[in-house]
């Protein structure tokens, strides 16, 4: 008997503020439909989903209660929807639930699906065979990781997500590039990831006390996600929607959410927990122009909008190097001529150089540096085109 993840029998009910079908339902901050996660998403419109989170079996094929040292039992995942018969049935599962989700997404949409070394491997192989383009695989190293009890492997200390775009050829996904290094002190954001594992009041826990779901997963780990890969009133789906993590996190910040569950206890834990979780304000997620999306000013803009004028000197930060402005836009540096980046590069030997940031000019408040001014014209403008 294979025991599947997905299915819910169709008597099931089904917990939703309007009919799946409807365009107004897309518009609801939140819904859990409870049942087959396959069979729901066929009845999602094509093509109306911004982002797929999905936190599936892993197919841990545990043959028997694992021990501590003392003797006591480990509350490992041994729920029947972890088990499937074979690898096989794991795969078919697995393509299935991958062919309905590419449905439902849109063509710049993406997906991420998390995974330990036991499944991650079968789907990532599948994705591919299924023409998803794999941009990402994203580490996820935990800080408390559960110890291997027996002491005859390393602690398995970390799982993998795989992050993959709908098609190949679609290059227009989101992904927010200088949100995420802003935040991360100007350094870019790297694919290894160390984020505690779900502890203290985060993990819900069920009237015995215990925890309710076995793989809840961190709030901050799906925060990171769905920050990095989608915008406010974007809408995320989560297929394995379990105790509501994703749902939580997305509706504080702002995005709708559609979640499919089988077990009616724990989407009734999610729909408590989603009601209960409060929209951040929007200027905390009020979007900003990133370098890629404003408009190119040209050095001899300032000069014609009377920000620098001709015949000053630019200046480095440490008053080093002193270049004279032309009428044209180009600066002089003894006997050579050419824009602020080339002269900036020549003048410290280096092959490249942006002069935005490298150059400065001096004002009675101290020296200033040019990209302000450069900021001042690009907000002028969006003014002007609101």
């Amino acid at each position: 008997m294979v025991v599947s993840r997905r299915g819910a029998s169709a008597r099931a009910p089904r917990v939703s503020f309007e009919s799946q079908g409807s365009p107004s339902a897309l518009r609801a901050p939140a819904r859990i439909l409870i049942g087959d996660c396959v069979a729901e998403m066929t009845k999602l419109p094509a093509q109306s989903v911004d982002l797929v989170f999905a936190d599936p079996p892993y197919n841990l094929q545990l043959a028997g209660d694992l021990k501590r040292p003392d003797d006591s039992r480990v509350d490992a995942v041994d729920d029947d929807w972890d088990k499937f018969s074979s690898f096989e049935a794991y795969d078919d599962f697995t393509r299935a639930w991958l062919i309905a989700a590419r449905r439902v997404m849109k063509p710049s949409a993406t997906l991420w699906v998390i995974g330990s070394y036991h499944n991650i491997f079968r789907v990532g192989s599948l994705l591919q065979d299924l023409d998803f383009w794999i941009l990402n695989d994203i580490v996820w190293r935990k800080s408390n990781p559960m110890p291997n009890f027996r002491g005859r492997r390393f602690t398995n200390a970390h799982e993998t997500l795989i992050w993959a775009a709908r098609d190949a050829a679609k290059r227009n996904y989101t992904f927010n590039y200088e949100l995420l290094k802003a935040g991360n002190d100007d350094v870019q954001m790297r694919s290894d990831w160390f984020i505690p594992l779900c502890t203290g009041e985060e993990r819900l826990k069920g009237q015995d006390g215990k925890k309710l779901h076995p793989t809840q997963k961190p709030e901050a780990l799906l925060a990171r996600v769905i920050l990095a890969a989608s915008r406010p009133d974007d809408l995320v789906l989560d297929p394995f929607s379990g105790t509501g993590t994703t749902g939580a996190v997305a509706r504080r910040l702002r995005r709708r959410f559609i979640g499919i569950e089988r077990d009616r206890g724990y989407a009734a834990a999610a729909e408590r927990r989603i009601g209960a979780t409060e929209p951040m304000a929007e200027p905390a997620l009020a979007s900003f122009m990133t370098a890629r999306e404003a408009p190119r000013v040209a050095f001899s803009v300032l000069i014609e909008r009377g920000l620098v004028s001709p015949g000053i000197k630019l200046v480095d930060a440490k008053r080093r190097h002193k270049a004279l402005v032309r009428a044209d836009g180009a600066l002089s540096l003894g006997e050579s001529v050419g824009s602020i980046h080339r002269i900036g590069a020549l003048a410290q030997g280096l092959e490249a150089c942006n002069g935005w940031t490298f150059w400065h000019i001096e004002t009675p408040q101290g020296l200033t540096v040019i990209d302000t001014l450069r900021a001042q014209v690009r907000a002028e403008m969006s003014g002007a085109a609101q």
